[in-house]
This record gives C-alpha cells, structure tokens and sequence, in this order.
C-alpha cells in the first residue's frame, strides 16, 4: 500500500472528532496479522458474501486499514520509546537537581539570616517539593543569588552553582514536559491509533458477521 494512501486514511481517521476509539485487546501485531489472513481467506467466498449482504468494498478497504493501524502503531510506538527514554533520563537527572535546589537553599538561609525580605524570599521558595516546584525553584534561586554573589561567597559558595540552577531549571522544563505529554491518553498519535484499530475491528467484524452467517452450515469455511 502506498504511503500516500495510508496517510490520507489516517488523517481522514484524525479529522473525524467524533469516531469511537477503543483500546487493543490482543497485541496489534496479532491484529494486523488477522487482518491479512481474513482478507486472503474471503476472496475465493466473494460471491457468496455479497450475496449474503457483504459490502465488498469493505474488504477491498482492509488491507489499507491493515496498514493504516500498523503505521499508527508504529508512530505511537517511537512516541512511547521517547517517553521512556525522558522517563529513564529524569530518574537520573531529578535527583541531582533536587540535591542542588536543597544544597543552595541550605546556603541561602545561613546567608541572608539576618536580612528579613531576602530570608522570607528563601522560605517561600523552600515550600513546594514536586518536581515542578524544584524546576521553578532552581531559576528563583539562581536570580536571587546573583544579586548577593559576595555575601554567598563569603560563606564558601561556589558561585557557578547559580549559573547551573539556571541551566538546570530550563533543560528540566524540556524534559519533564516530555515524560509527562507523551505518554498522556491526550496524546494525538495515541488516538489516531486508537482510531485506526477501531476502524480496523469494524471492517473484520462486519466481515466476519456476514461469513459466519454464509458458512454456518460449512464448519472450515466458517471457522476462517
């Protein structure tokens, strides 16, 4: 099947808001391979099931549904693949990021002890432990540091730490955004997936339906 062809069948799938998705039941693989011996095994019956009232048209239409759902599979697939190497990438990254939010705020509150506004500043930014407020905490840190370099030096500070939370804050942004879109069920490539499986299980079913009633009487044939 052409990948044109495949192509305007997933975004026809995607333009429709309202289309039932469901979720595979059995591992697609499996699917797809269903799909291929179902449509080779109904074309020496052609006759027979457009007498029963099959609309051929379904079956000349299942190989590209076949291949719409193994594409959309695919792209979902390299999608998740992202997702889990950002995931394995922030169980290592987090850690050291919230090491150094503590280690800096540890700082911050010897420095500014006896200076009230800087110390209620250093507080407020202490209250929040998610990982968002570690993000946002490591560029409040930063700015505020920079504008008290000497003071924190005085204590032993290694000042570059400030340009690190600034950095950090950014690169940690980026990733947590992908750990926590690409697996979402929002996920565009996940629903155009979901979609083309449903449209996939539409056209066998109904096939299916119509065989079975053909071939009640003729075990093997109704069996494929």
């Amino acid at each position: 099947m052409s990948e044109q062809l495949i192509n305007e069948k997933l975004n026809e799938l995607d333009s429709i808001t309202d289309m039932e998705t469901g979720k595979p039941t059995i591992p697609v693989t499996v699917v797809l391979q269903e799909g291929k011996n179902l449509f080779n095994w109904c074309q020496k019956d052609k006759e027979i099931l457009i007498r029963a009232g099959l609309d051929w048209k379904l079956v000349e239409d299942l190989p590209l549904r076949t291949d719409a759902l193994k594409v959309s599979q695919a792209n979902w697939k390299s999608e998740y693949k992202t997702y889990k190497d950002c995931q394995e990438e922030w169980k290592s990254a987090a850690p050291v990021a919230f090491n150094l939010r503590d280690e800096l705020v540890h700082y911050f509150y010897h420095a500014f002890y006896n200076n009230q506004g800087e110390y209620a500043k250093v507080k407020r930014i202490d209250e929040g432990s998610t990982n968002a407020d570690m993000i946002q905490d490591l560029i409040e840190l930063s700015t505020l540091g920079m504008k008290h370099t000497a003071e924190l030096e005085e204590i032993g500070l290694d000042i570059s730490l400030l340009d690190t939370a600034r950095a950090k804050s950014f690169e940690l942004s980026e990733l947590l955004s992908k750990v926590n879109g690409a697996l979402s069920e929002t996920s565009p490539l996940l629903k155009v997936r979901d979609k083309a499986y449903v449209h996939h299980k539409q056209a066998m079913d109904e096939i299916r339906r119509v065989g079975q009633f053909a071939f009640r009487k003729d075990e093997d044939r109704f069996n494929g």
